[in-house]
């Protein structure tokens, strides 16, 4: 699938962006694919994988029987790792030049033909030198071909955007960037070997490796995808029920246990007095489930990723109560990860993978950028939601199901890679806190291991983007300050706790 963001730079009738307009036969075979409506569907995130799965063997063999392919985009078939790499570098070259604008680039090459432009641009770049350095840097792959698995929702937009908008094929990775039907199944095909790394909650990686919830199995997390991002969505018809200490018996919905989203919410309400155990039902909800479970009513609320808190004021089933940003400024959520093993194993390939993350969320944390993305990953094959849903996510500039105004919040979600030790130590705590881990936690140790900021810093700087100078910091959470050189007295001060 990813070779298909390495089309011949010079030549005007192929598109290297790849967006919901493209007529490349790729990219027309991933539109046609019949995937399951989630939005209509109260499934439970297994059967969801499966009806996936399933749609996604109908299409193959649909495919097959007229003929058609998955690569069969001129100029896609590589005889060695060398030559796909020469030519996502020329790619990346002409991409530069041209400002990221595909269309520009190809208006030009039909006005002066792609042999002048190549001839230019040989004259002014020692292409040969510049191919030989970028190799020498990343070293020889190990692997080219990888599978990662995504949740289809915007916090997973660098890994997802990354491969239409050809951020892998830039570092010489053909990716199968795979939808996953929720957290469980990300976890799952993770530690079984099916997902080479993955998208996965930041909380994720750290309960692996301390094997709560599965098996331990040492993984780290080289890149935080995106802060802030959230939002508790409620049904319309509560309305007049604002104050969270009206909300007792209500039914709310997370992603995952080991979610920024559950440990949020309980956070939220317990500020509120209300006991997240006892006042109210927290259910374990797939993200793509969200909508239709409260236009069902099995959902007072949720506290969910978007694109689905923006789709339930599109759909008119809920309002947005309050962002997540609002609760915590700049908390994390998604990240990118994977195995120490695969990191340990294919030090070249991690390092390429790694690089490539870390360059796409530094462009989808540009907001001149926003639009462009919105309309790369809203596509059936990546979100599967409207583009002006996707949009208001990414620009900030959304209505609220309330007032009949457009908001205008920048940073209503951000992208920023540095994976703060200190942000691990929160999130430690909270699963202390209720009751997810037991004993004495090593605290800092964990957070060092799981979460490798000094080589995120590394990267950073190899891509000209600079770190923060320290790992940890403390934050302020509705008022209350977190000390991250405290851990077990700031879980001490709160009266609602299972410890």
């Amino acid at each position: 699938m990813g070779n298909k963001s390495l089309g011949n730079p010079f030549d005007s009738d192929i598109s290297l962006a790849h967006t919901k307009g493209c007529t490349c036969k790729t990219c027309q075979a991933e539109h046609a694919q019949v995937l399951t409506d989630y939005d209509r569907q109260a499934l439970l995130e297994k059967q969801l994988e499966q009806q996936i799965e399933q749609d996604a063997l109908a299409s193959q063999h649909t495919q097959a029987a007229h003929g058609q392919t998955t690569n069969t985009q001129p100029g896609a078939a590589f005889d060695s790792s060398d030559d796909m790499m020469d030519r996502a570098i020329e790619s990346a070259i002409v991409r530069g030049v041209f400002g990221h604008n595909d269309m520009q680039r190809r208006d030009f090459i039909r006005a002066v033909g792609g042999g002048t432009l190549a001839a230019v641009l040989g004259s002014i770049i020692p292409l040969d030198k510049v191919k030989a350095a970028v190799k020498d840097s990343i070293g020889p792959l190990e692997k080219s071909k990888l599978k990662i698995g995504f949740v289809p929702i915007t916090c997973a937009t660098p890994i997802i955007m990354a491969q239409p908008m050809g951020f892998y094929a830039k570092y010489g990775l053909d990716v199968d960037v795979i939808k996953t039907a929720g957290w469980a199944v990300a976890r799952d095909k993770s530690l079984n070997g099916e997902y080479d790394a993955s998208h996965m909650l930041t909380p994720m990686p750290l309960a692996m490796s301390m094997g709560a919830g599965s098996t331990a199995t040492p993984y780290i997390m080289p890149a935080v995808e995106n802060i802030n991002g959230q939002a508790i969505v409620l049904h319309n018809k509560h309305k007049n029920k604002r104050n969270p200490k009206d909300w007792k018996g209500f039914k709310f919905g997370v992603p995952f246990d080991y979610s920024m989203h559950n440990f949020l919410l309980r956070y939220y309400v317990a500020e509120h007095g209300i006991d997240p155990d006892k006042d109210i039902q927290i259910r374990v909800v797939p993200p793509p489930e969200m909508v239709a479970n409260l236009r069902a009513g099995n959902l007072d609320g949720y506290l969910s990723p978007d694109p689905f808190n923006q789709r339930a004021v599109y759909e008119k089933v809920g309002f947005l109560h309050t962002l997540t940003k609002d609760i915590w400024e700049g908390h994390p959520c998604c990240a990118f990860a994977c195995s120490q093993k695969f990191a340990t194993e294919m030090p070249n390939t991690y390092a390429a993978l790694f690089k490539s993350i870390v360059d796409a969320t530094h462009f989808s944390a540009k907001a001149e950028n926003r639009a462009e993305i919105a309309k790369a990953i809203s596509p059936k094959n990546y979100l599967n939601q409207p583009e002006v849903v996707v949009k208001q996510v990414l620009t900030g500039r959304y209505v609220d199901g309330l007032e009949k105004k457009v908001y205008d919040v920048p940073d209503r979600i951000d992208f920023d890679p540095f994976p703060w030790h200190s942000m691990a130590v929160w999130i430690l705590t909270q699963m202390k806190r209720w009751g997810y881990v037991k004993g004495d936690i090593d605290y800092k140790g964990i957070a060092e291991q799981v979460y490798v900021a000094s080589d995120t810093a590394k990267v950073m700087r190899d891509l000209g983007y600079e770190p923060p100078a320290k790992t940890y910091e403390n934050y302020t959470i509705m008022g209350k300050e977190f000390d991250y050189t405290k851990p077990e007295e700031y879980i001490n001060s709160f009266a609602i706790k299972r410890v």
